[in-house]
């Protein structure tokens, strides 16, 4: 439906449309579709993605005769029902997928809906052409044979079921500790699992024919990530050595070198091919990808390092017998990855050349030179290859243009699979700065500013984002926590702040060393120093009223909004603290349920130090406070222990609570209920600030 209250443009089309007069309701730079979960099927050409509109969650597919997409799943309404972990049955004949979300500690799967029949999380399966689907069972992360068998987790142990629902779901076996990562052989006779037991992890194999488990050079590690070869005949998995050290929210900069191994798969007999250096990269940093380790067709195992201090690419013979070599090299990092259709080259996504945005890029597996797949002002990420290899799909975004799925037939020009309606020209294109924190380190961010013919001065917000393992770009964000963020950012320059989104130490994108920032989180807080820099640069703008500068940010970035209002007072009119973090001892224990505060005395004093409660003692600026009270995350207890705190203290708080909603708001009438909340906040603290 076309909204009246600005201009709009279609999207595939991309018609070139007047200015708009009065900037757009939330309601409406909400409402483009999110697509995710991109997947190509192994034969017939199919793509499939989700499309979440309004937070009507539907799966969409597009064929190769001329790629029209069209909705298989009909399901209206904005319930909460998260659809994930798309698999392509045999001969692609149905998608199988995951609807609804995983519980928490008490068992409980989310229900923001709070519906009387109440939620389940299952695997469903849906015809390609269409109809009613089919429940396969209760349970989480698919993986579909090669003969058609589904197995799939429930509640840390492996079930299968035929994946046309001929029969019923059954445990396929009995196993101490929780199953995870499940990959079938490439024949369909094996299915390989992490098991999970602590702090070491074994990775089994299970004989379908033989109804047996083998678990592959059990040792005193944590194995995962296991990688069949061509042929079915071995497996590849990482081999990181088990820990007791279990710091979180602090800098890992070297510890004791992870390694690959080989297994065969039918002795169980393994050898290692590669073990990292010492010092950079000797902790394994991932790709955000499904599979950190890709089997080529060239005999060369695909995996990341950050050997030189950037996340790269390296390639090794799966004889182990020459050392790596680097596939992508340069002051960039690499993020998704795959093989191409014939398994011979690596299509992957990076900020090369660009590094606050994300193109696609091709390499061999067996090395040679890197070749653009795209470029220029946009954002393309979570790239699949047809089967036929003759088309790319992807994800891709602009500064003004939201998220879409696109394809693009032999590496030619991109086109959009669903077309919508969107007031692209009443945004603004935000702009690369960088500006110096507190102690000196220089920090990148994306400025949101609207046209000031007359240099006024004018109200401005900071925005930290969550994670801290994160980077914001310079368009709309592939994750769609960030792309809400994004558009509420574009919603307040519209309404003449100027915002100012920070990519602040210990977020990704910009090497090892930064991610691993000295002393940040809860080990010192390092990232105030760019909280700090980042108000100081506001306040020296010739276009912002230095008296009226807020912030907001939600999770790690509501704990960094939190700490601006507890630390420098004097500088920040007023915030918005979403879910965030101001106790890193509770926080971790919420991560880690063994960690003990009173035997990591030393840690858990400077854990303490590192928090907003620490010094919530000069804090004077009014804040909103807006929580989920289901948040698996970040534990809701952290907004009530602040809210006391101010209280007694006499500092204005106000409050949004979502009963039984999670951590990333899984309703989309929440998301504008937050965001009508931080609008309305914002304009009583900060801008009408006197």
């Amino acid at each position: 439906m076309k909204l009246a209250a600005a201009p709009l443009a279609v999207f595939g089309a991309l018609a070139a449309i007047a200015p708009a007069q009065e900037p757009p309701p939330i309601e409406q730079l909400m409402s483009s579709p999110f697509p995710s979960g991109l997947t190509a099927a192994p034969s017939g050409g199919h793509i499939a993605w989700v499309r979440n509109s309004a937070g009507v969650r539907n799966i969409w597919v597009a064929s190769p005769d001329g790629y029209e997409a069209r909705a298989i799943t009909a399901y209206k309404s904005d319930d909460g029902q998260e659809i994930s972990d798309l698999q392509w049955a045999p001969g692609a004949a149905s998608i199988v997928y995951v609807r609804g979300g995983s519980p928490n500690r008490a068992g409980e799967v989310p229900n923001p809906r709070s519906e009387a029949a109440g939620a389940d999380q299952a695997v469903w399966a849906v015809p390609l052409g269409g109809g009613e689907p089919k429940k396969l069972g209760e349970g989480a992360s698919p993986a579909v044979s090669a003969k058609g068998l589904v197995a799939f987790l429930q509640k840390g142990q492996v079930w299968t079921v035929p994946a046309d629902g001929s029969s019923a779901a059954v445990q396929l076996m009995k196993s101490r500790g929780r199953a995870r990562t499940l990959r079938w052989s490439p024949d369909g006779g094996k299915l390989a699992f992490v098991s999970s037991r602590g702090a070491h992890s074994f990775i089994g194999i299970f004989e379908v024919a033989a109804s047996a488990v083998r678990y592959v050079a059990p040792g005193l590690s944590a194995d995962t990530e296991p990688a069949w070869s061509p042929d079915g005949r071995e497996l590849a998995f990482l081999r990181m050595p088990a820990s007791s050290d279990q710091t979180l929210f602090g800098p890992r900069r070297s510890g004791d070198p992870w390694s690959i191994w080989i297994a065969d798969a039918s002795t169980g007999k393994a050898r290692q091919v590669f073990q990292a250096d010492p010092g950079r990269g000797s902790v394994f940093h991932g790709l955000n990808a499904e599979a950190q380790i890709l089997w080529a067709a060239s005999g060369h195992l695909v995996f990341p390092w950050e050997r030189d201090g950037w996340l790269h690419l390296y390639s090794i013979p799966v004889a182990g017998d020459a050392s790596p070599k680097l596939l992508t090299f340069g002051d960039y990092e690499a993020e998704n990855a795959l093989l191409t259709a014939d398994a011979r080259e690596v299509l992957y996504t990076s900020n090369a050349d660009d590094i606050d945005r994300r193109h696609l890029y091709r390499v061999a597996a067996a090395g040679g030179p890197v070749n653009p797949v795209t470029s220029g002002n946009g954002i393309e990420w979570s790239p699949v290859m047809t089967s036929d290899g003759k088309a790319v799909a992807f994800l891709r975004s602009e500064g003004r243009t939201p998220a879409r799925a696109s394809i693009m037939a032999a590496f030619g020009a991109p086109r959009d699979l669903v077309p919508f309606e969107f007031p692209a020209a009443s945004l603004v294109e935000p702009q690369p700065v960088t500006f110096a924190a507190a102690d000196g380190l220089r920090i990148r961010a994306q400025l949101f500013a609207a046209a000031n013919p007359n240099n006024e001065k004018r109200p401005a917000v900071i925005f930290f984002h969550g994670g801290s393992r994160r980077q914001m770009l310079l368009g709309w964000h592939y994750l769609p926590y960030y792309h809400n963020a994004y558009a509420f950012n574009q919603y307040l320059a519209s309404r003449g702040y100027v915002v100012l989104s920070v990519n602040y130490r210990s977020g990704i994108g910009y090497g090892m060393e930064f991610r691993e920032a000295l002393n940040y989180g809860a080990t010192g807080a390092s990232e105030f120093n760019d909280v700090l820099g980042a108000g100081l640069f506001l306040q020296g703008r010739a276009d912002v009223d230095s008296r009226r500068i807020g912030l907001w940010g939600g999770s790690y970035g509501g704990y960094l909004t939190a700490l601006g209002l507890s630390r420098a007072a004097d500088l920040f009119a007023a915030g918005v603290d979403i879910h965030g973090v101001h106790d890193w001892n509770s926080v971790i224990r919420n991560f880690n349920p063994g960690y003990d505060p009173e035997k990591q005395a030393d840690f858990a004093k400077k854990a303490f130090a590192s928090s907003p409660m620490a010094s919530v003692g000069t804090w004077k600026a009014p804040v909103l406070l807006i929580h989920g009270d289901d948040d698996r995350n970040v534990p809701f207890n952290e907004s009530i222990v602040l809210a006391e705190a101010l209280r007694k203290q006499g500092v204005s708080y106000e409050e949004l609570v979502f009963p039984d909603e999670v951590h990333g708001f899984l309703l989309h009438s929440h998301w504008l209920a937050a965001f009508r909340a931080a609008g309305d906040f914002l304009d009583r603290r900060v801008k009408a600030r006197k």
